[in-house]
């Protein structure tokens, strides 16, 4: 006799919400393969596949957590592929969502870390969804702080906050820091545990120790290493004991590490994950009351949407950045609302918006003063960087020559610890003077680019270059291309 092959159970949940929602099976399965363009994926479903779906069937890959999402923003409710009758798959959702209070805010955040920090590449090649912008930044831009944070008993106790490396000197430009492994008579951070100023205070300066590390080697070079502090080291403490001032000021804390491992994979092209990172960077923002620090988090996104051409995205995040914050920021601050808004001008070819944004941030820089109290995330954005948005603005509009004299400029006066920031600078300008049609002087300087992308670990470097090279494709046979790919290819 011949096995029968199992009898599948219909899927009730999933027939329930069908009818809650209206949808018919050809407009649910339009629905999903619309969403999974958006992620890059072909996937051609149509209404025989719901009713595979209802008679039990469990639908591939990513495409539970689609269908959860298509409900999600139809019933305007947070909805999981389980509460669907779904299996659990790659949840490219996970970390998009803007948390409702400080608890589910953790819980989001804390996933991601451990997700990433453990076996689950899925995370890490997910794409960017221009979409998943739209609602966490509405949700920033009308939500205020949260009205409590505080856990527990506020009583300070002294505590120790270690990097989770083990006894390995991390060089950091000039400076070493030498992490040791634990010894018996230190004990681990466990939840429940007071969280005090000193703890906030280490995770500030970790928070230095990697930025300058990727400022000087790349994203790539410490990434897993801050991801792996944020999971040991910052959950325990989020989950901990402390008051509403400490709670503030350990949420803003956690949200600059957390923007920063957005930044770092950002750097390296994961850049789904990044955007989850910024998304969860922006919640914890607002669990620290500091919209400043929010509108930070949101030019940051715009900068990542630059970059993947997305320029009418990037003009938005910097916009509602700009709504959000109003008049009272400092000026250096203002300056850098408006020349990242210029960015995204720039990658739109609208040339007369594009000025206007950059005139604005010059004036508002002008009007700095020394005593002003800068936030220290904005301490960066000088005279030098201004430059360096000028060359990038002047570029991608083809204006080669004010390209280059600001490309030049920044250059003078960028500090040499910033060093991939000064390697873009230095492709902006090969990509200018060949604009100008000095190919010899454009091949010098971007071989001298692909050197020092050779020695970070940065896909953004990469990509530089690259763009570089394609620029140098008409020129292909002539004297001075063949001798720049000779320099590079002596590189590898």
């Amino acid at each position: 006799m011949t096995d029968r092959p199992p009898q599948r159970t219909p899927n009730r949940q999933l027939a329930a919400l069908i009818a809650e929602a209206g949808f018919s099976h050809a407009g649910l399965a339009r629905r999903v393969d619309q969403l999974g363009l958006e992620h890059g994926l072909d996937l051609r479903y149509d209404k025989t596949s719901v009713t595979r779906w209802l008679r039990g069937q469990q639908p591939r890959g990513t495409t539970p957590a689609l269908i959860a999402e298509v409900f999600t923003r139809r019933l305007g409710r947070r909805l999981t592929a389980q509460d669907l009758g779904l299996d659990a798959c790659a949840p490219v959702y996970a970390g998009l969502e803007f948390a409702a209070t400080p608890e589910e805010a953790v819980d989001i955040v804390s996933g991601l870390w451990r997700k990433d920090s453990g076996s689950h590449t899925e995370l890490r090649k997910i794409a960017f969804t221009p979409a998943g912008l739209v609602v966490p930044s509405r949700d920033w831009l009308i939500g205020r702080a949260d009205d409590r944070v505080g856990r527990g008993d506020p009583t300070p106790v002294p505590a120790t906050v270690r990097i989770p490396a083990q006894g390995r000197p991390v060089q950091a430009g000039a400076r070493a820091v030498t992490v040791a492994p634990r010894t018996r008579h230190q004990t681990e951070r466990g939840p429940g545990q007071r969280v005090s100023a000193g703890d906030i205070a280490a995770l500030r300066s970790v928070a230095d120790l990697f930025r300058s590390l990727d400022h000087a080697y790349g994203g790539g070079h410490a990434r897993q290493a801050l991801v792996r502090y944020l999971e040991h080291e910052a959950e325990p403490m989020l989950r901990g004991r402390y008051g509403e001032a400490t709670g503030r000021r350990l949420f803003a804390a956690a949200a600059d590490l957390t923007r920063l491992a957005g930044w770092t994979s950002y750097d390296i092209g994961a850049h789904g994950l990044a955007q989850r990172y910024f998304v969860q960077a922006l919640r914890l923002s607002q669990a620290a009351a500091d919209r400043a620090y929010g509108s930070y988090v949101l030019i940051t996104m715009s900068r990542q949407a630059v970059y993947l051409h997305h320029g009418r995205e990037a003009v938005q995040l910097a916009r509602v950045a700009q709504q959000g914050v109003g008049t009272t920021a400092p000026p250096v601050v203002q300056a850098l609302l408006h020349a990242v808004e210029a960015r995204g001008h720039g990658v739109l070819g609208e040339g007369r918006a594009c000025q206007a944004s950059l005139g604005r941030a010059e004036r508002a820089l002008e009007a700095a003063r020394p005593g002003d109290d800068v936030p220290h995330w904005a301490r960066f954005f000088d005279e030098a960087q201004l430059a360096d948005e000028f060359a990038h603005c002047y570029r991608d509009l083809q204006q080669y020559r004010h390209s280059a004299q600001h490309a030049e400029r920044s250059l003078q006066l960028r500090a040499h610890g910033y060093a991939r920031s000064r390697l873009f600078c230095r492709v902006v300008l090969a990509s200018a003077r060949l604009g100008l049609g000095e190919l010899d002087q454009a091949c010098t300087l971007g071989a001298e680019a692909a050197q020092h992308a050779a020695e970070m670990r940065s896909a953004r470097a990469v990509e530089y270059v690259r763009d570089f090279e394609r620029r140098l494709e008409p020129y292909r046979d002539a004297a001075a291309v063949r001798g720049y790919r000779d320099r590079v290819a002596a590189l590898h």
